[in-house]
Order: C-alpha cells, then sequence, then structure tokens
C-alpha cells in the first residue's frame, strides 16, 4: 500500500465523523428555519389559525406555574449583584453608585438571560416531552390524518405563550431582582435601601430596560421553536424523547447566548 493510501485511510474515520457531525447541523438549522417559516404565516392576519382557549391554557401553565422558581432566582440574582458590586463600591466608598452597578446588570444581561435559562430547562423541556411522547406514540400522525395541522394546533399555541410568558416573566424577575438587590444592600453592606433605589433610578435609563426587554421577546422566540422543533422531530421512543430533550435544552441555552451576545453587540 502507498503512502498516499495509509495517509488517507488514517484520516478517513475523522472526516467521515466531521461530515456526519456537519450534516446533523446542517439538518438541524434547515429543520429550524423550515418551522419558523412556517410560525410566521400562521402569525399573518389572513392565515391566523391556532386554538385561543389552548393558548391560554399554556400560559397558566407555562408562566404562572413558572412563577416561583423565577422569584426565588430573581431574588439570588439580585443579591450576588449587589454582593459583587458591594466590593469595589466599599473600597471607593462610592456608596450612591451601588443600586447603578446591579441595576445595569441585572436589567440589561443578567436577569434576562438567568431566567431565560430557568424557562428553558423548565419549560422548553417540557414542552419538548410532550411533543416528543406523542410524535412517538403517533399522535401526530393522527391529528395529520385528520387533517389537522400540528403546527396550528399544537406549536402556535406553545409558540404564543412562552414568548408572552417569558417576557412577563422577565419583568417580574427584574423587579423581585432589585428589590432583593436592595435587601441585601440594607442588611449586607449597610448600604440604605432608599439610597440603592435613587441610584437605580438616577443612573440606570429607560434604553437599559428596553434593551433587557427586547433580549427576553427573543429568548422566547428561540426556546419555543427549539423545543417544539425537537419534540417534532423525537423518534426511537423513550429513550428518543430523552435525547430530544437533551438536545432541546442544550439548543436553546446555546440559542440564548449567541442572541445576547447579538443584540448587546449591536447595541453598541
Amino acid at each position: 500500500m502507498s503512502p498516499m493510501h495509509k495517509i488517507a485511510r488514517t484520516f478517513q474515520r475523522p472526516l467521515h465523523l466531521l461530515g456526519d457531525w456537519a450534516m446533523g447541523w446542517f439538518h438541524h438549522i434547515g429543520g429550524l428555519g423550515l418551522l419558523t417559516w412556517q410560525v410566521l404565516v400562521y402569525l399573518l392576519p389572513w392565515k391566523w389559525n391556532f386554538d385561543g382557549p389552548e393558548t391560554w391554557r399554556t400560559m397558566y401553565r407555562v408562566g404562572v406555574k413558572s412563577f416561583p422558581i423565577v422569584v426565588v432566582t430573581a431574588v439570588l440574582v439580585g443579591a450576588i449583584m449587589v454582593i459583587q458590586s458591594g466590593l469595589y463600591i466599599e473600597q471607593y466608598g462610592a456608596h450612591g453608585l451601588l443600586g447603578w452597578g446591579a441595576g445595569y446588570a441585572i436589567l440589561r444581561s443578567v436577569g434576562p438571560i438567568l431566567i431565560g435559562l430557568m424557562f428553558s430547562g423548565r419549560v422548553g423541556a417540557n414542552n419538548t416531552a410532550e411533543l416528543g411522547t406523542m410524535k412517538v406514540t403517533d399522535q401526530i400522525d393522527a391529528l395529520r390524518a385528520l387533517s389537522i395541522d400540528p403546527v396550528a394546533y399544537l406549536v402556535m399555541p406553545r409558540f404564543m405563550a412562552m414568548i408572552v410568558m417569558m417576557f412577563l416573566l422577565v419583568v417580574v424577575g427584574n423587579a423581585t431582582a432589585l428589590i432583593g438587590g436592595a435587601l441585601t444592600s440594607q442588611f449586607l453592606l449597610d448600604v440604605n435601601m432608599v439610597l440603592f433605589f435613587q441610584s437605580v433610578v438616577t443612573y440606570v435609563l429607560l434604553e437599559d430596560l428596553m434593551h433587557g426587554l427586547m433580549k427576553s421577546v427573543a429568548f422566547g422566540f428561540a426556546i419555543a421553536i427549539i423545543s417544539c422543533y425537537f419534540g417534532l422531530q423525537t423518534s426511537g421512543g423513550a429513550v428518543g424523547v430523552g435525547r430530544a430533550v437533551n438536545a432541546s435544552v442544550v439548543g436553546s441555552a446555546i440559542a440564548l447566548f449567541a442572541i445576547d451576545y447579538a443584540i448587546t453587540y449591536a447595541a453598541l
């Protein structure tokens, strides 16, 4: 065997695995693009077609039931931001900037992305598991046999509910995080709560709040599309459902950080 043939055989397996990995990514990107297009078409006024009562039920399930964990997460986020900022505030004696340092980080990035990760882990994973179970038990094929579009019947209520409730949960989370930060500043750093909130109101701009809320809408969109896509693509029984949930959570986390980077860079 010639040296060139030996080299080709050596790299054949790694190149084959790399090609499979790349084709898998392209397959998922294409599938996500097609599902996004279908969802956007159903948002057109003359195509508006999804189950309103189911949307309200989904809002309760994904939003109201996520409220306790979001509040706990937000309080801890506020406390951590104050403690981190307090290290420098104490060093320079700039107590009047404590609210700005914590509030700016919470409202613009830290609050939305941490709440988004919790939302993805709880709501997105559950959504993928539900749709995946329906897929492997042929319930989605049964809907198609009855001339019912699964995107309109199953995806659209979840899509609308997840975007709306992600936005509202970030609003609640921001307020709770600021309260948690104020309490931490009062009892751990001996900085008056009134001074903390005065600093927030004075130095944190409305555009900082809107920046974070814009991210929350984009996060809700991404989590909804990714979780529904992997749910509808599930195969292989119960094991396949587990793989789909894992892929959904990982994909949503990657998407959140990518969107956070893109929006932050665009706002510079």
